[in-house]
């Protein structure tokens, strides 16, 4: 019966797998592996039209070797030690019943394990190492600095490159053998090879072979590690530097030589055991490296740091930290600094400007953090148009003069849009225009006076292509393009004057990636989520998309080894809007160098940003990028040539970045000197301002950048360097540069807030095309000399707010529904001292609201003046006449018709203007002549109106204005 019901079911059928449920699976292989192919595919199409394929393939190639290598490496001498272990395990090893057990639990799986361990473990090591194809590029393209270490007399490419390289493959070795020891050890044991008898411990030959063979190669790995581990000493923080102090010098590194040489001795005796089996020898040694690590690792390093160097450590660390700061200059760019000393004047003598009265004429009193609602307000026209909350400053040559100025780009805001598809993807694609404002000038009542303006774009710049298609502030991504002939369905620009039609447009260039078939429409609708793209008949084989817009994006996509800027600007190029993008090489393996967090070296009280790569001890401006508004273009100029991290990435792509050569002189003429950079190199000269070392010891002298004034007391932000053109002294004559200024440390009431340098940096690169300026990037440092205190920008606010003339002025300003803003506090080194301008702003309270330049703050030493104009100021400051003239010295009328007005349109600069020699109709001309003079009348109640604080009658007199306009328009057709 037994027997009958065995065989039943032995011969029973195996249960089939279900057909419909090995389908599923199959077709839910093949979606995941198509939703994988298709973000690989769309990669290659963005690299592709962009030009940039070789980046891609770079990375592709470099993380599949690696992973394979990391795989490889692991997965293989692991499978192989386990099988070694097995295969040459005892046969007729007698176990004990525990041991017995865990082989019947194990023995069904052990085919599974002895494969899938390796397996297992080689994916981790895969996926951890893939990443890592960067660093072995560096090294196997390494570049010499031309710097060498006064330690060991190596080129600093080699902490930069090789050292990294190096330490890696060491861990990763050390890893894969430390593995491969655990696991021979544990199969041994299973299996008999390593039996426990009370206290006797028996290893068969064959494992102990093995053992001390992977034991010695292991320890061998750890002789080498110790042995670079010296070198990494010229990058370790100490309590008072970086880099190879006296203790490290005299003990740390020749410690670890020894320490080195014992661990490959003890490897040596691990290998003899292999072959004699005296364990007695290697364990000794062991023990002893263990020993010596805690005394010459730990113990001896620590007694010469208490007993040789603490009660000496002055004379003994001062030839160390010298090297510290040499090398931390050179690593941040500082080694050329020019130093000025500054005895800086604190009386206002009349004329004391005079010498200075091109500076004077450039003084920015526009600041660029304040007035961005003066341009929402007057510019953005319309709810789908926005500008960024920090405006940029650039600079444009105008009338044969370079005049400072604010500017940004009208750039679509889908957030003010009905969200529908249509809309958003096909309709509303891309903003238009650039807004630039004089820097150093005014209207009558206190708005900016624009360079260039309007819709259409109209000003002092020439005819450029005014469409943004590529901007901060770009939507995630838009279909443009269409076939020849077909009308037009873009958004190109609205409707400037009541009864005009809006204008259409279609894309012309070549922004994206083509959607000419309809796998390529497939893989967008996934990866964007919209079935539309692929449904839609407005998508064309025409059509583009374009995405990834963000110029910042853009530029690390192209270059993902650089760090970027924070601040990317617009500019007007060669007939084009192109954003300029500050590319920079980081590392924090420069010897001797000071480590910063860049992150925090860039926060001040106009923000910041986060980076990957956040300590920091070498820093270079090392590429200028542009991005093209219109097509999204990137082009990658090499701007710091000498720099070895850029040369070595010009070797691992070499087509991708140009020389200076084929930038424009256009270009050139609006490159400028990063603000990221420059914050960077303020925080290292508040200490390393100090070049000699016992000087240096003493910590006598340090600086910092002071707060921003207008920063809130319970969350301090640093004041932001500022853009000016200015004369500085040892300059021959005014130039567009970034400035900051220092003040000692202290902390609340302890704190001093005096002058005790000022930083410029010379950010004009020349307009020559392919030839940077001979003194760009120049950096003089002004060292108070004065046995006067020269006031910071914390006293001078003070003694702005607690003036009681000015605080009357004040009050008078905030009558009504009105609020007082202060401006940006420039420091201008003019008048043989220091003058401070600050612009000071009113605005409504209520819902429409706009910022007004009404008054200017200035001082110098001790004095102050608080004026309409900076003119009449300077003036008032210097005893009735300061010997130079300001930019706004001659305010500019609100034109009717300007784009000054809001409510008020540019007229169209196609429209014909009467001829002078035509006859004038009487009727036309008396209404023309009414209008005006309402006009007149309605900007004096304007005035009056904001004087006063009255915003209602503010509207009225505008509208009154307007209609003027619209009159003296009308009466000129």
């Amino acid at each position: 019966m037994t027997s009958a019901s065995n065989t039943a079911s032995t011969s029973a059928p195996r249960k089939k797998r279900s057909p419909l449920a090995l389908t599923v699976i199959i077709v839910g292989v093949l979606v995941v592996a198509f939703f994988a192919f298709s973000g690989f595919y769309t990669d290659f199409l963005w690299y592709d039209q962009l030009g940039f394929t070789e980046v891609l393939a770079t990375q592709w190639i470099g993380t599949s070797v690696m992973f394979l290598i990391g795989f490889i490496g692991m997965a293989v001498p692991v499978w192989l030690s386990i099988q070694l272990a097995y295969r040459l395990r005892p046969v007729y090893a007698k176990l004990s019943s525990q041991l017995d057990r865990y082989q019947e639990l194990i023995e069904p799986l052990r085919r599974l394990a002895t494969y899938g361990i390796p397996v297992v473990l080689g994916l981790f090591a895969g996926l951890s190492v893939a990443g890592r194809w960067k660093e072995v590029l560096l090294w196997f393209n390494s570049t010499p600095t031309g710097t060498t270490d006064p330690q060991f007399g190596l080129d600093a490419s080699f902490y930069m490159f090789e050292l990294p390289f190096f330490r890696g493959v060491v861990a990763f070795a050390s890893a894969v053998i430390l593995l491969s020891l655990i696991l021979t050890a544990v199969v041994s044991y299973l299996y008999g090879s390593i039996h426990l008898s009370g206290r006797e411990l028996r290893i068969s030959k064959h494992a102990r072979v093995q053992i001390a063979v992977l034991a010695g190669v292991y320890l061998l790995l750890q002789a080498v590690s110790i042995w670079l581990d010296q070198y990494a000493t010229l990058t370790t923080v100490s309590s008072r530097f970086t880099g190879v102090n006296y203790a490290d010098a005299n003990a740390t590194i020749p410690g670890k030589m020894i320490l080195a040489g014992i661990a490959a001795l003890v490897a040596i005796l691990f290998f003899v055991t292999a072959f004699v089996g005296r364990w007695r020898l290697p364990v000794v040694g062991t023990a002893l490296l263990l020993v010596s690590a805690l005394v010459l690792g730990l113990a001896y390093p620590a007694l010469v740091q208490r007993f040789q160097v603490q009660p000496n450590e002055k004379a003994l660390e001062t030839p160390y930290l010298q090297k510290n700061i040499d090398l931390t200059r050179a690593a941040y760019g500082l080694s050329d600094v020019q130093e000025i000393p500054y005895a800086a004047t604190t009386d206002a003598e009349p004329g004391a400007l005079r010498q200075d009265a091109e500076t004077t004429a450039n003084i920015r009193i526009i600041d660029p953090a304040v007035v961005t609602k003066s341009f929402q307000q007057l510019e953005q026209f319309k709810q789908y148009y926005s500008f960024p909350k920090v405006l940029d400053v650039d600079r444009y040559e105008i009338d044969g003069r370079s005049q400072d100025a604010v500017v940004a780009v009208r750039e679509l805001n889908q957030a003010g849009l009905d969200a529908n598809w249509v809309n958003s993807s096909l309709v509303y694609t891309h903003g238009y225009g650039l807004v630039a404002a004089y820097g150093n000038k005014r209207s009558s009542d206190g708005q900016p006076v624009f360079m260039q303006s309007g819709i259409p774009s109209t000003g002092e710049l020439g005819n450029f292509e005014p469409r943004v298609y590529f901007g901060e502030q770009s939507p995630r991504y838009s279909i443009v393009g269409a076939p020849k002939g077909t009308d037009p369905i873009e958004l190109d620009y609205p409707a400037s004057r009541e009864g005009d039609q809006q204008a259409y447009y279609t894309f012309t260039g070549d922004g994206g990636p083509k959607l000419d078939n309809i796998f390529k429409k497939l893989v967008y609708a996934l990866k964007f989520q919209s079935e539309q793209i692929f449904l839609s008949s407005d998508v064309t084989n025409d059509s583009q998309i374009l995405y990834d817009r963000d110029p910042a994006a853009r530029v690390k996509k192209a270059a993902p080894y650089l760090d970027l800027d924070s601040d990317p600007y617009p500019s007007v190029v060669d007939g084009r809007i192109v954003w300029i993008v500050d590319g920079y090489t980081t590392s924090a393996d420069f010897p001797y160098s000071k480590t910063v967090s860049l992150s925090n070296s860039i926060q001040d009280s106009e923000g910041g940003q986060s980076f990957a790569l956040d300590d920091i001890n070498y820093m270079r401006n090392s590429v200028k990028a542009t991005v093209d508004a219109y097509d999204g273009s990137v082009k990658l100029y090499a701007w710091d040539t000498d720099d070895a991290i850029l040369k070595t990435w010009q070797k691992i792509y070499p087509n991708t970045i140009r020389p200076i050569s084929e930038m424009s002189g256009d270009l050139l003429s609006h490159v400028r000197y990063p603000s990221d950079m420059f914050k960077v190199q303020r925080k290292i000269l508040g200490d390393y301002h100090v070049t000699n070392a016992g000087q240096f010891f003493s910590e006598t002298d340090k600086w910092i950048t002071p707060s921003d004034p207008q920063s809130k007391k319970d969350d301090p932000r640093l004041q932001p360097p500022y853009y000016l053109t200015m004369q500085m002294p040892g300059q021959d004559k005014p130039s567009f540069s970034l400035y900051s200024s220092f003040i000692p440390p202290g902390k609340g009431e302890d704190s001093r807030n005096v002058l005790t340098g000022y930083l410029a940096a010379d950010a004009n690169a020349g307009n020559e095309k392919g030839k940077k300026s001979a003194d760009y990037g120049k950096l003089r440092l002004l060292t108070l000399t004065s046995g006067d205190a020269i006031p910071g920008p914390g006293q001078v606010q003070n003694t702005f707010n607690a003036n009681q003339e000015v605080s009357k002025e004040i009050n008078l300003l905030k009558q009504g529904q009105t609020e007082v803003i202060n401006g940006n506090l420039l420091t201008v080194p003019v008048g043989g001292g220091l003058l401070y301008v600050q612009p000071v702003y009113v605005q409504s309270s209520g819902t429409t609201k706009f910022p007004l330049l009404q008054r200017v703050l200035v001082a110098f030493g001790d004095k102050i003046a608080f004026k309409s104009t900076l003119d009449e100021a300077l003036d008032e400051l210097f005893g009735g006449d300061s010997g130079a003239s300001a930019g706004d010295g001659g305010i500019v009328p609100t034109e009717p018709g300007g784009t000054e007005n809001p409510g008020t349109e540019t007229p169209d600069p196609g429209t014909e203007t009467p001829s002078t020699n035509a006859p004038v109709d009487p009727a036309k001309a008396e209404a023309l002549r009414t209008a005006l003079n309402d006009a007149a009348q309605a900007m004096k109640d304007k005035q009056k109106a904001l004087e006063s604080g009255d915003w209602a009658a503010y509207g009225t007199a505008d509208k009154a204005l307007s209609d003027a306009v619209d009159r003296a328009n009308a009466a000129l057709k």
